[in-house]
């Protein structure tokens, strides 16, 4: 794993009445993809989106829920619980013996997991087709009958602070996200990441665990989304059965409205970590999925530092040997997010000689229109990670949630890349032009401690 995937990885936290609601097979439009993802969607009178593609080319099936609620929904004094969930819905229900979620699919001969972001929880299981119902049945389980009592919290309190713990004080780097963000923003939610405090997680009292799961764990805030070697008829039956029976929740979903405010001066701090190298850590205001500018900031990301010949590699790491690793990634959210630029000093480089290095490569992009040729190097490896993304079946299911989830649009599936090709030269050179200032960002200096 890579640093930016070790970043990422961070940030998503883990481990009769159905047809009276018109049911659709999705238009698709044309793309630059040779294959053309098919998928039927509708709504269960309880407020469920349904979301099925069929596929059957390998005898799998993923079965997945999308809660929509992520560490931006929680009270600020009662932040980590959208992640402790994450845990908690898996010590059992009234039908499922306490810890026998993963005995049930492991015996079933799949796999399961889940991870929380700041917009987001996320629930899967791959399974063997014939094995379809169980999914369905254990996801309906977690839905409707999960058991949230003083056991389960009492259990997960201590996993959860000992995973924390492990993550942020224990691995060389981990707090980089904490930190980030939580010098970045001000007012907006995001000010917090998903892990969230151990400390409110401890206060919390059994009430409040109770009153989270009714607001946020009920059909109408759900997505269900499955992929793979399936009928639409009989999984459209087996969905009637399993959830049509599941009430709609009748709690308010809180649902944040507060915008963080420009900023107009540059953050800096000096963080002290059990490290042996140095790190130079920006992190730059960007605009939120989907919108334009993002676009154009996640393809200005991919030039600079994806791939042996991307720009900050061949310049900072391999000409200057300032880097030992060099990386740019936005974060998509919801809402105005981050994108992370950094790197890891070689031995005896000052972080002030690597990051006058990384501010003279932004530069460049800011006044020197690329080549053409660059361009389409540029073009193609959008195009190839975008079809990366949906070769595995609980991958189509998740993009599928997603796209409907944060857009109302799960055709985007098939379509998003077109947005990618719209960017061109000159909106990427603004794009660095915008939100690569310094007014925009925090700078962060990772020290050893010693």
């Amino acid at each position: 794993m890579n640093f930016s995937n070790f970043l990422l990885s961070t940030l998503l936290l883990g481990s009769g009445a159905l047809f009276a609601q018109q049911s659709k097979v999705t238009p698709v439009s044309k793309t630059t993809q040779s294959n053309v993802l098919s998928f039927t969607q509708y709504d269960l009178p309880n407020g469920l989106h349904v979301i099925l593609h069929e596929d059957h080319s390998t005898p799998i099936v993923a079965v997945t829920v999308l809660y929509h609620v992520g560490s931006k929904n929680e009270d600020p004094k009662r932040t980590g619980f959208a992640h402790f969930f994450e845990h908690l819905m898996f010590e059992g229900s009234d039908n499922i013996k306490r810890g026998e979620y993963m005995k049930l699919i492991q015996d079933a001969g799949g796999q399961m997991n889940a991870n929380t972001s700041f917009d987001r929880t996320f629930y899967y299981e791959v399974l063997p087709s014939n094995q379809l119902e169980l999914g369905l049945w254990m996801e309906s389980e977690r839905m409707l009958h999960s058991k949230v009592d003083s056991i389960g919290v009492e259990t997960q309190r201590k996993v959860v602070k000992e995973e924390l713990k492990q993550r942020n004080e224990n691995t060389p780097y981990g707090s980089i996200l904490n930190e980030s963000f939580g010098h970045a923003f001000t007012v907006h939610p995001y000010r917090w990441t998903p892990g969230g405090s151990p400390e409110y997680i401890n206060k919390a009292a059994l009430q409040e665990f109770i009153d989270f799961y009714k607001t946020f764990y009920v059909p109408n805030n759900a997505t269900l989304s499955i992929s793979g070697d399936l009928t639409i008829a009989q999984t459209k039956a087996l969905i009637e059965k399993y959830y049509s029976g599941i009430p709609k929740g009748t709690k308010a979903i809180p649902r944040p409205t507060v915008m963080e405010p420009i900023k107009t001066a540059e953050v800096r701090d000096t963080i002290l970590d059990n490290i042996q190298l140095p790190a130079v850590v920006m992190s730059y205001h960007i605009p939120a999925q989907g919108t334009p500018d993002y676009y154009a900031v996640n393809m200005l990301t991919t030039l600079l530092s994806q791939g042996k010949s991307s720009r900050m590699q061949k310049s900072i790491v391999d000409k200057q040997q300032k880097a030992l690793y060099a990386g740019a990634f936005p974060l998509p959210s919801e809402d105005p997010g981050l994108a992370l630029i950094f790197g890891i000093t070689n031995m005896g480089v000052p972080p002030t000689d690597l990051e006058t290095a990384m501010n003279t490569e932004f530069d460049k992009v800011k006044t020197e229109l690329m080549s053409e040729e660059e361009f389409q190097k540029l073009r193609n490896q959008v195009e190839n990670d975008f079809v990366q993304k949906n070769e595995k079946m609980v991958g189509i299911a998740e993009n599928l949630a997603n796209y409907y989830v944060y857009f109302k649009d799960a055709n985007l599936i098939n379509t998003e890349i077109n947005r990618y090709m719209k960017v061109t030269r000159e909106d990427i050179q603004k794009a660095a032009q915008k939100y690569l200032t310094k007014e925009n960002r925090v700078v962060l200096f990772y020290l050893p401690k010693q």
